[in-house]
C-alpha cells in the first residue's frame, strides 16, 4: 500500500501539482507523505523535515533530488515509438564487452549539495584504466554460466534469459556473481571512484551528459511515468545521447551497478553512519526502478551511491567490468576463462 501511495504521489507531482517558486511541507507530502528516506521514516507531519535538506526552494529541490525536471510541467515526452525496449539497439553479442580507456588524472568526486554520504566533494587522482562500454548483458552472462556451470539468475528459465532480452543488462546477480564474471572475462569490478570518473569526466558534472536532467537520456522512473507504461530495463546503449564524456553508456539509470568498493566515508566526511565499514559493497548508477529511499528518481546523478550486502540479488542490480590499463587482455583473458571454467564451485561467503 505504501508503495502504491508513493507511486501515486509521484504521478501527481509529475503532472505539475506543485505551484509557485517555493516548496511547502504540504507539497513534499504529496510525494513523500510517508516514506523511508535513508535511516528515517517521515510521516505526513514529518514532511516538514524535507525542507531541512531541500531548502524549501522548488529549483533547489529539483537539483537536490537529482531530477531537476521532476516537478516541471514542461518536461517533453520521450521521442520513442512504442515501448523503448522494443526499438532498434546495438547487438553486443555474447563475448565480453568492448572497453574504453579512461586516461590518468584528477577528477571531482562526490558533492556538497545532497546526501551526507555523497560528500564532501573532493579531488581524486586515478591511474588510467579501462571500463566496459556497456553493462554486462543477459547473453554475455549466459555464456559465462554455460562455461562455468554457475547457477543462473532466478529470472532465467532452463538456464537462459527471457525471450527478446539478450541485450538487456543481466539482473538478479549478487556481488559474488559480478566479481566471478569479471574475473572469468580477465577483468575486475571497477572501484566506486573509477566508476564515477568514467561516468562524469573531469568537469564535475551532475549527469553523464551534463548538469540538467533529461528524461530522454536515461532509463529512469521519470521516463516510464511520462510514457505511462510499466518500467523495465532497456537494451544496453539504447539512449546514446546519455553517454558519458568517455563514450560509456547507461551510467545513469537502467540498472544499479556493483563496484569493488566497500561502503566507506569519503575523506573529510564528518557525518557518522553505522553502515560504513567492510560489510556492504557500494553500487552506483541508479536504475529504471528506484528502490529503497530512492522514490522519486534521486538515484540519477553520477555521485549517488547505494550499499547492500554482497549476497543481495535484485531486479534492478547489474554490473560492468573494468581492468588496469595495459595491453589488451588477449591470451591472458582466454587463459583466465578456461581456468575459471574448470572451477564449478560458486563462492557464497
Amino acid at each position: 500500500m505504501r508503495v502504491r501511495l508513493i507511486a501515486l504521489g509521484l504521478l501527481v507531482l509529475l503532472a505539475g501539482s506543485v505551484q509557485g517558486d517555493v516548496l511547502e511541507a504540504a507539497d513534499c507530502g504529496q510525494c513523500h507523505g510517508e516514506v523511508v528516506h535513508r535511516d528515517r521514516t517521515f510521516g505526513t507531519e514529518g514532511a516538514r523535515e524535507c525542507l531541512v535538506c531541500h531548502n524549501g526552494r522548488k529549483q533547489g529541490h529539483d537539483k537536490a533530488a537529482g531530477t531537476s525536471t521532476g516537478h516541471k510541467k514542461e518536461m517533453p515526452l520521450p521521442a520513442v515509438a512504442g515501448r523503448p525496449h522494443e526499438t532498434a539497439h546495438p547487438k553486443v553479442g555474447a563475448d565480453p564487452n568492448p572497453m574504453v580507456l579512461v586516461p590518468a588524472g584528477e577528477f571531482i568526486m562526490g558533492t556538497d549539495d545532497r546526501l551526507p554520504d555523497e560528500g564532501p566533494q573532493h579531488v581524486v587522482y586515478l591511474d588510467s584504466f579501462y571500463i566496459d562500454r556497456y553493462e554486462v548483458t543477459n547473453a554475455q552472462y549466459k555464456q559465462f554460466i554455460d562455461a562455468t556451470g554457475r547457477r543462473s539468475p532466478p529470472h532465467f528459465r532452463n538456464r537462459t534469459y527471457p525471450p527478446g532480452k539478450a541485450d538487456h543488462p543481466v539482473t538478479y546477480v549478487s556481488w559474488y556473481d559480478a566479481d566471478a564474471y569479471c574475473r572469468w572475462a580477465g577483468k575486475r569490478l571497477p572501484t566506486d571512484a573509477e566508476w564515477e570518473k568514467a561516468a562524469r569526466g573531469v568537469d564535475g558534472r551532475i549527469f553523464p551528459w551534463g548538469n540538467e536532467f533529461d528524461v530522454n537520456k536515461a532509463n529512469t522512473p521519470q521516463r516510464w511515468a511520462r510514457l505511462q507504461q510499466e518500467g523495465d530495463t532497456l537494451p544496453v546503449g539504447s539512449l546514446p545521447e546519455g553517454a558519458s564524456p568517455y563514450g560509456v553508456y547507461d551510467m545513469s539509470g537502467n540498472v544499479w551497478e556493483w563496484t569493488a568498493s566497500w561502503y566507506q566515508p569519503y575523506p573529510g566526511n564528518t557525518h557518522p553512519n553505522e553502515n560504513y565499514g567492510e560489510k556492504y559493497k557500494t553500487l552506483k548508477g541508479g536504475s529504471w526502478f528506484d528502490c529503497s529511499f530512492y522514490k522519486c528518481g534521486i538515484s540519477a546523478p553520477v555521485f549517488n551511491r547505494a550499499f547492500f550486502l554482497r549476497s543481495t540479488r535484485n531486479k534492478s542490480f547489474g554490473f560492468r567490468c573494468a581492468r588496469d590499463a595495459g595491453p589488451e587482455p588477449g591470451r591472458h583473458a582466454d587463459t583466465m576463462r578456461k581456468t575459471l571454467s574448470g572451477d564449478r564451485h560458486e563462492t557464497t561467503g
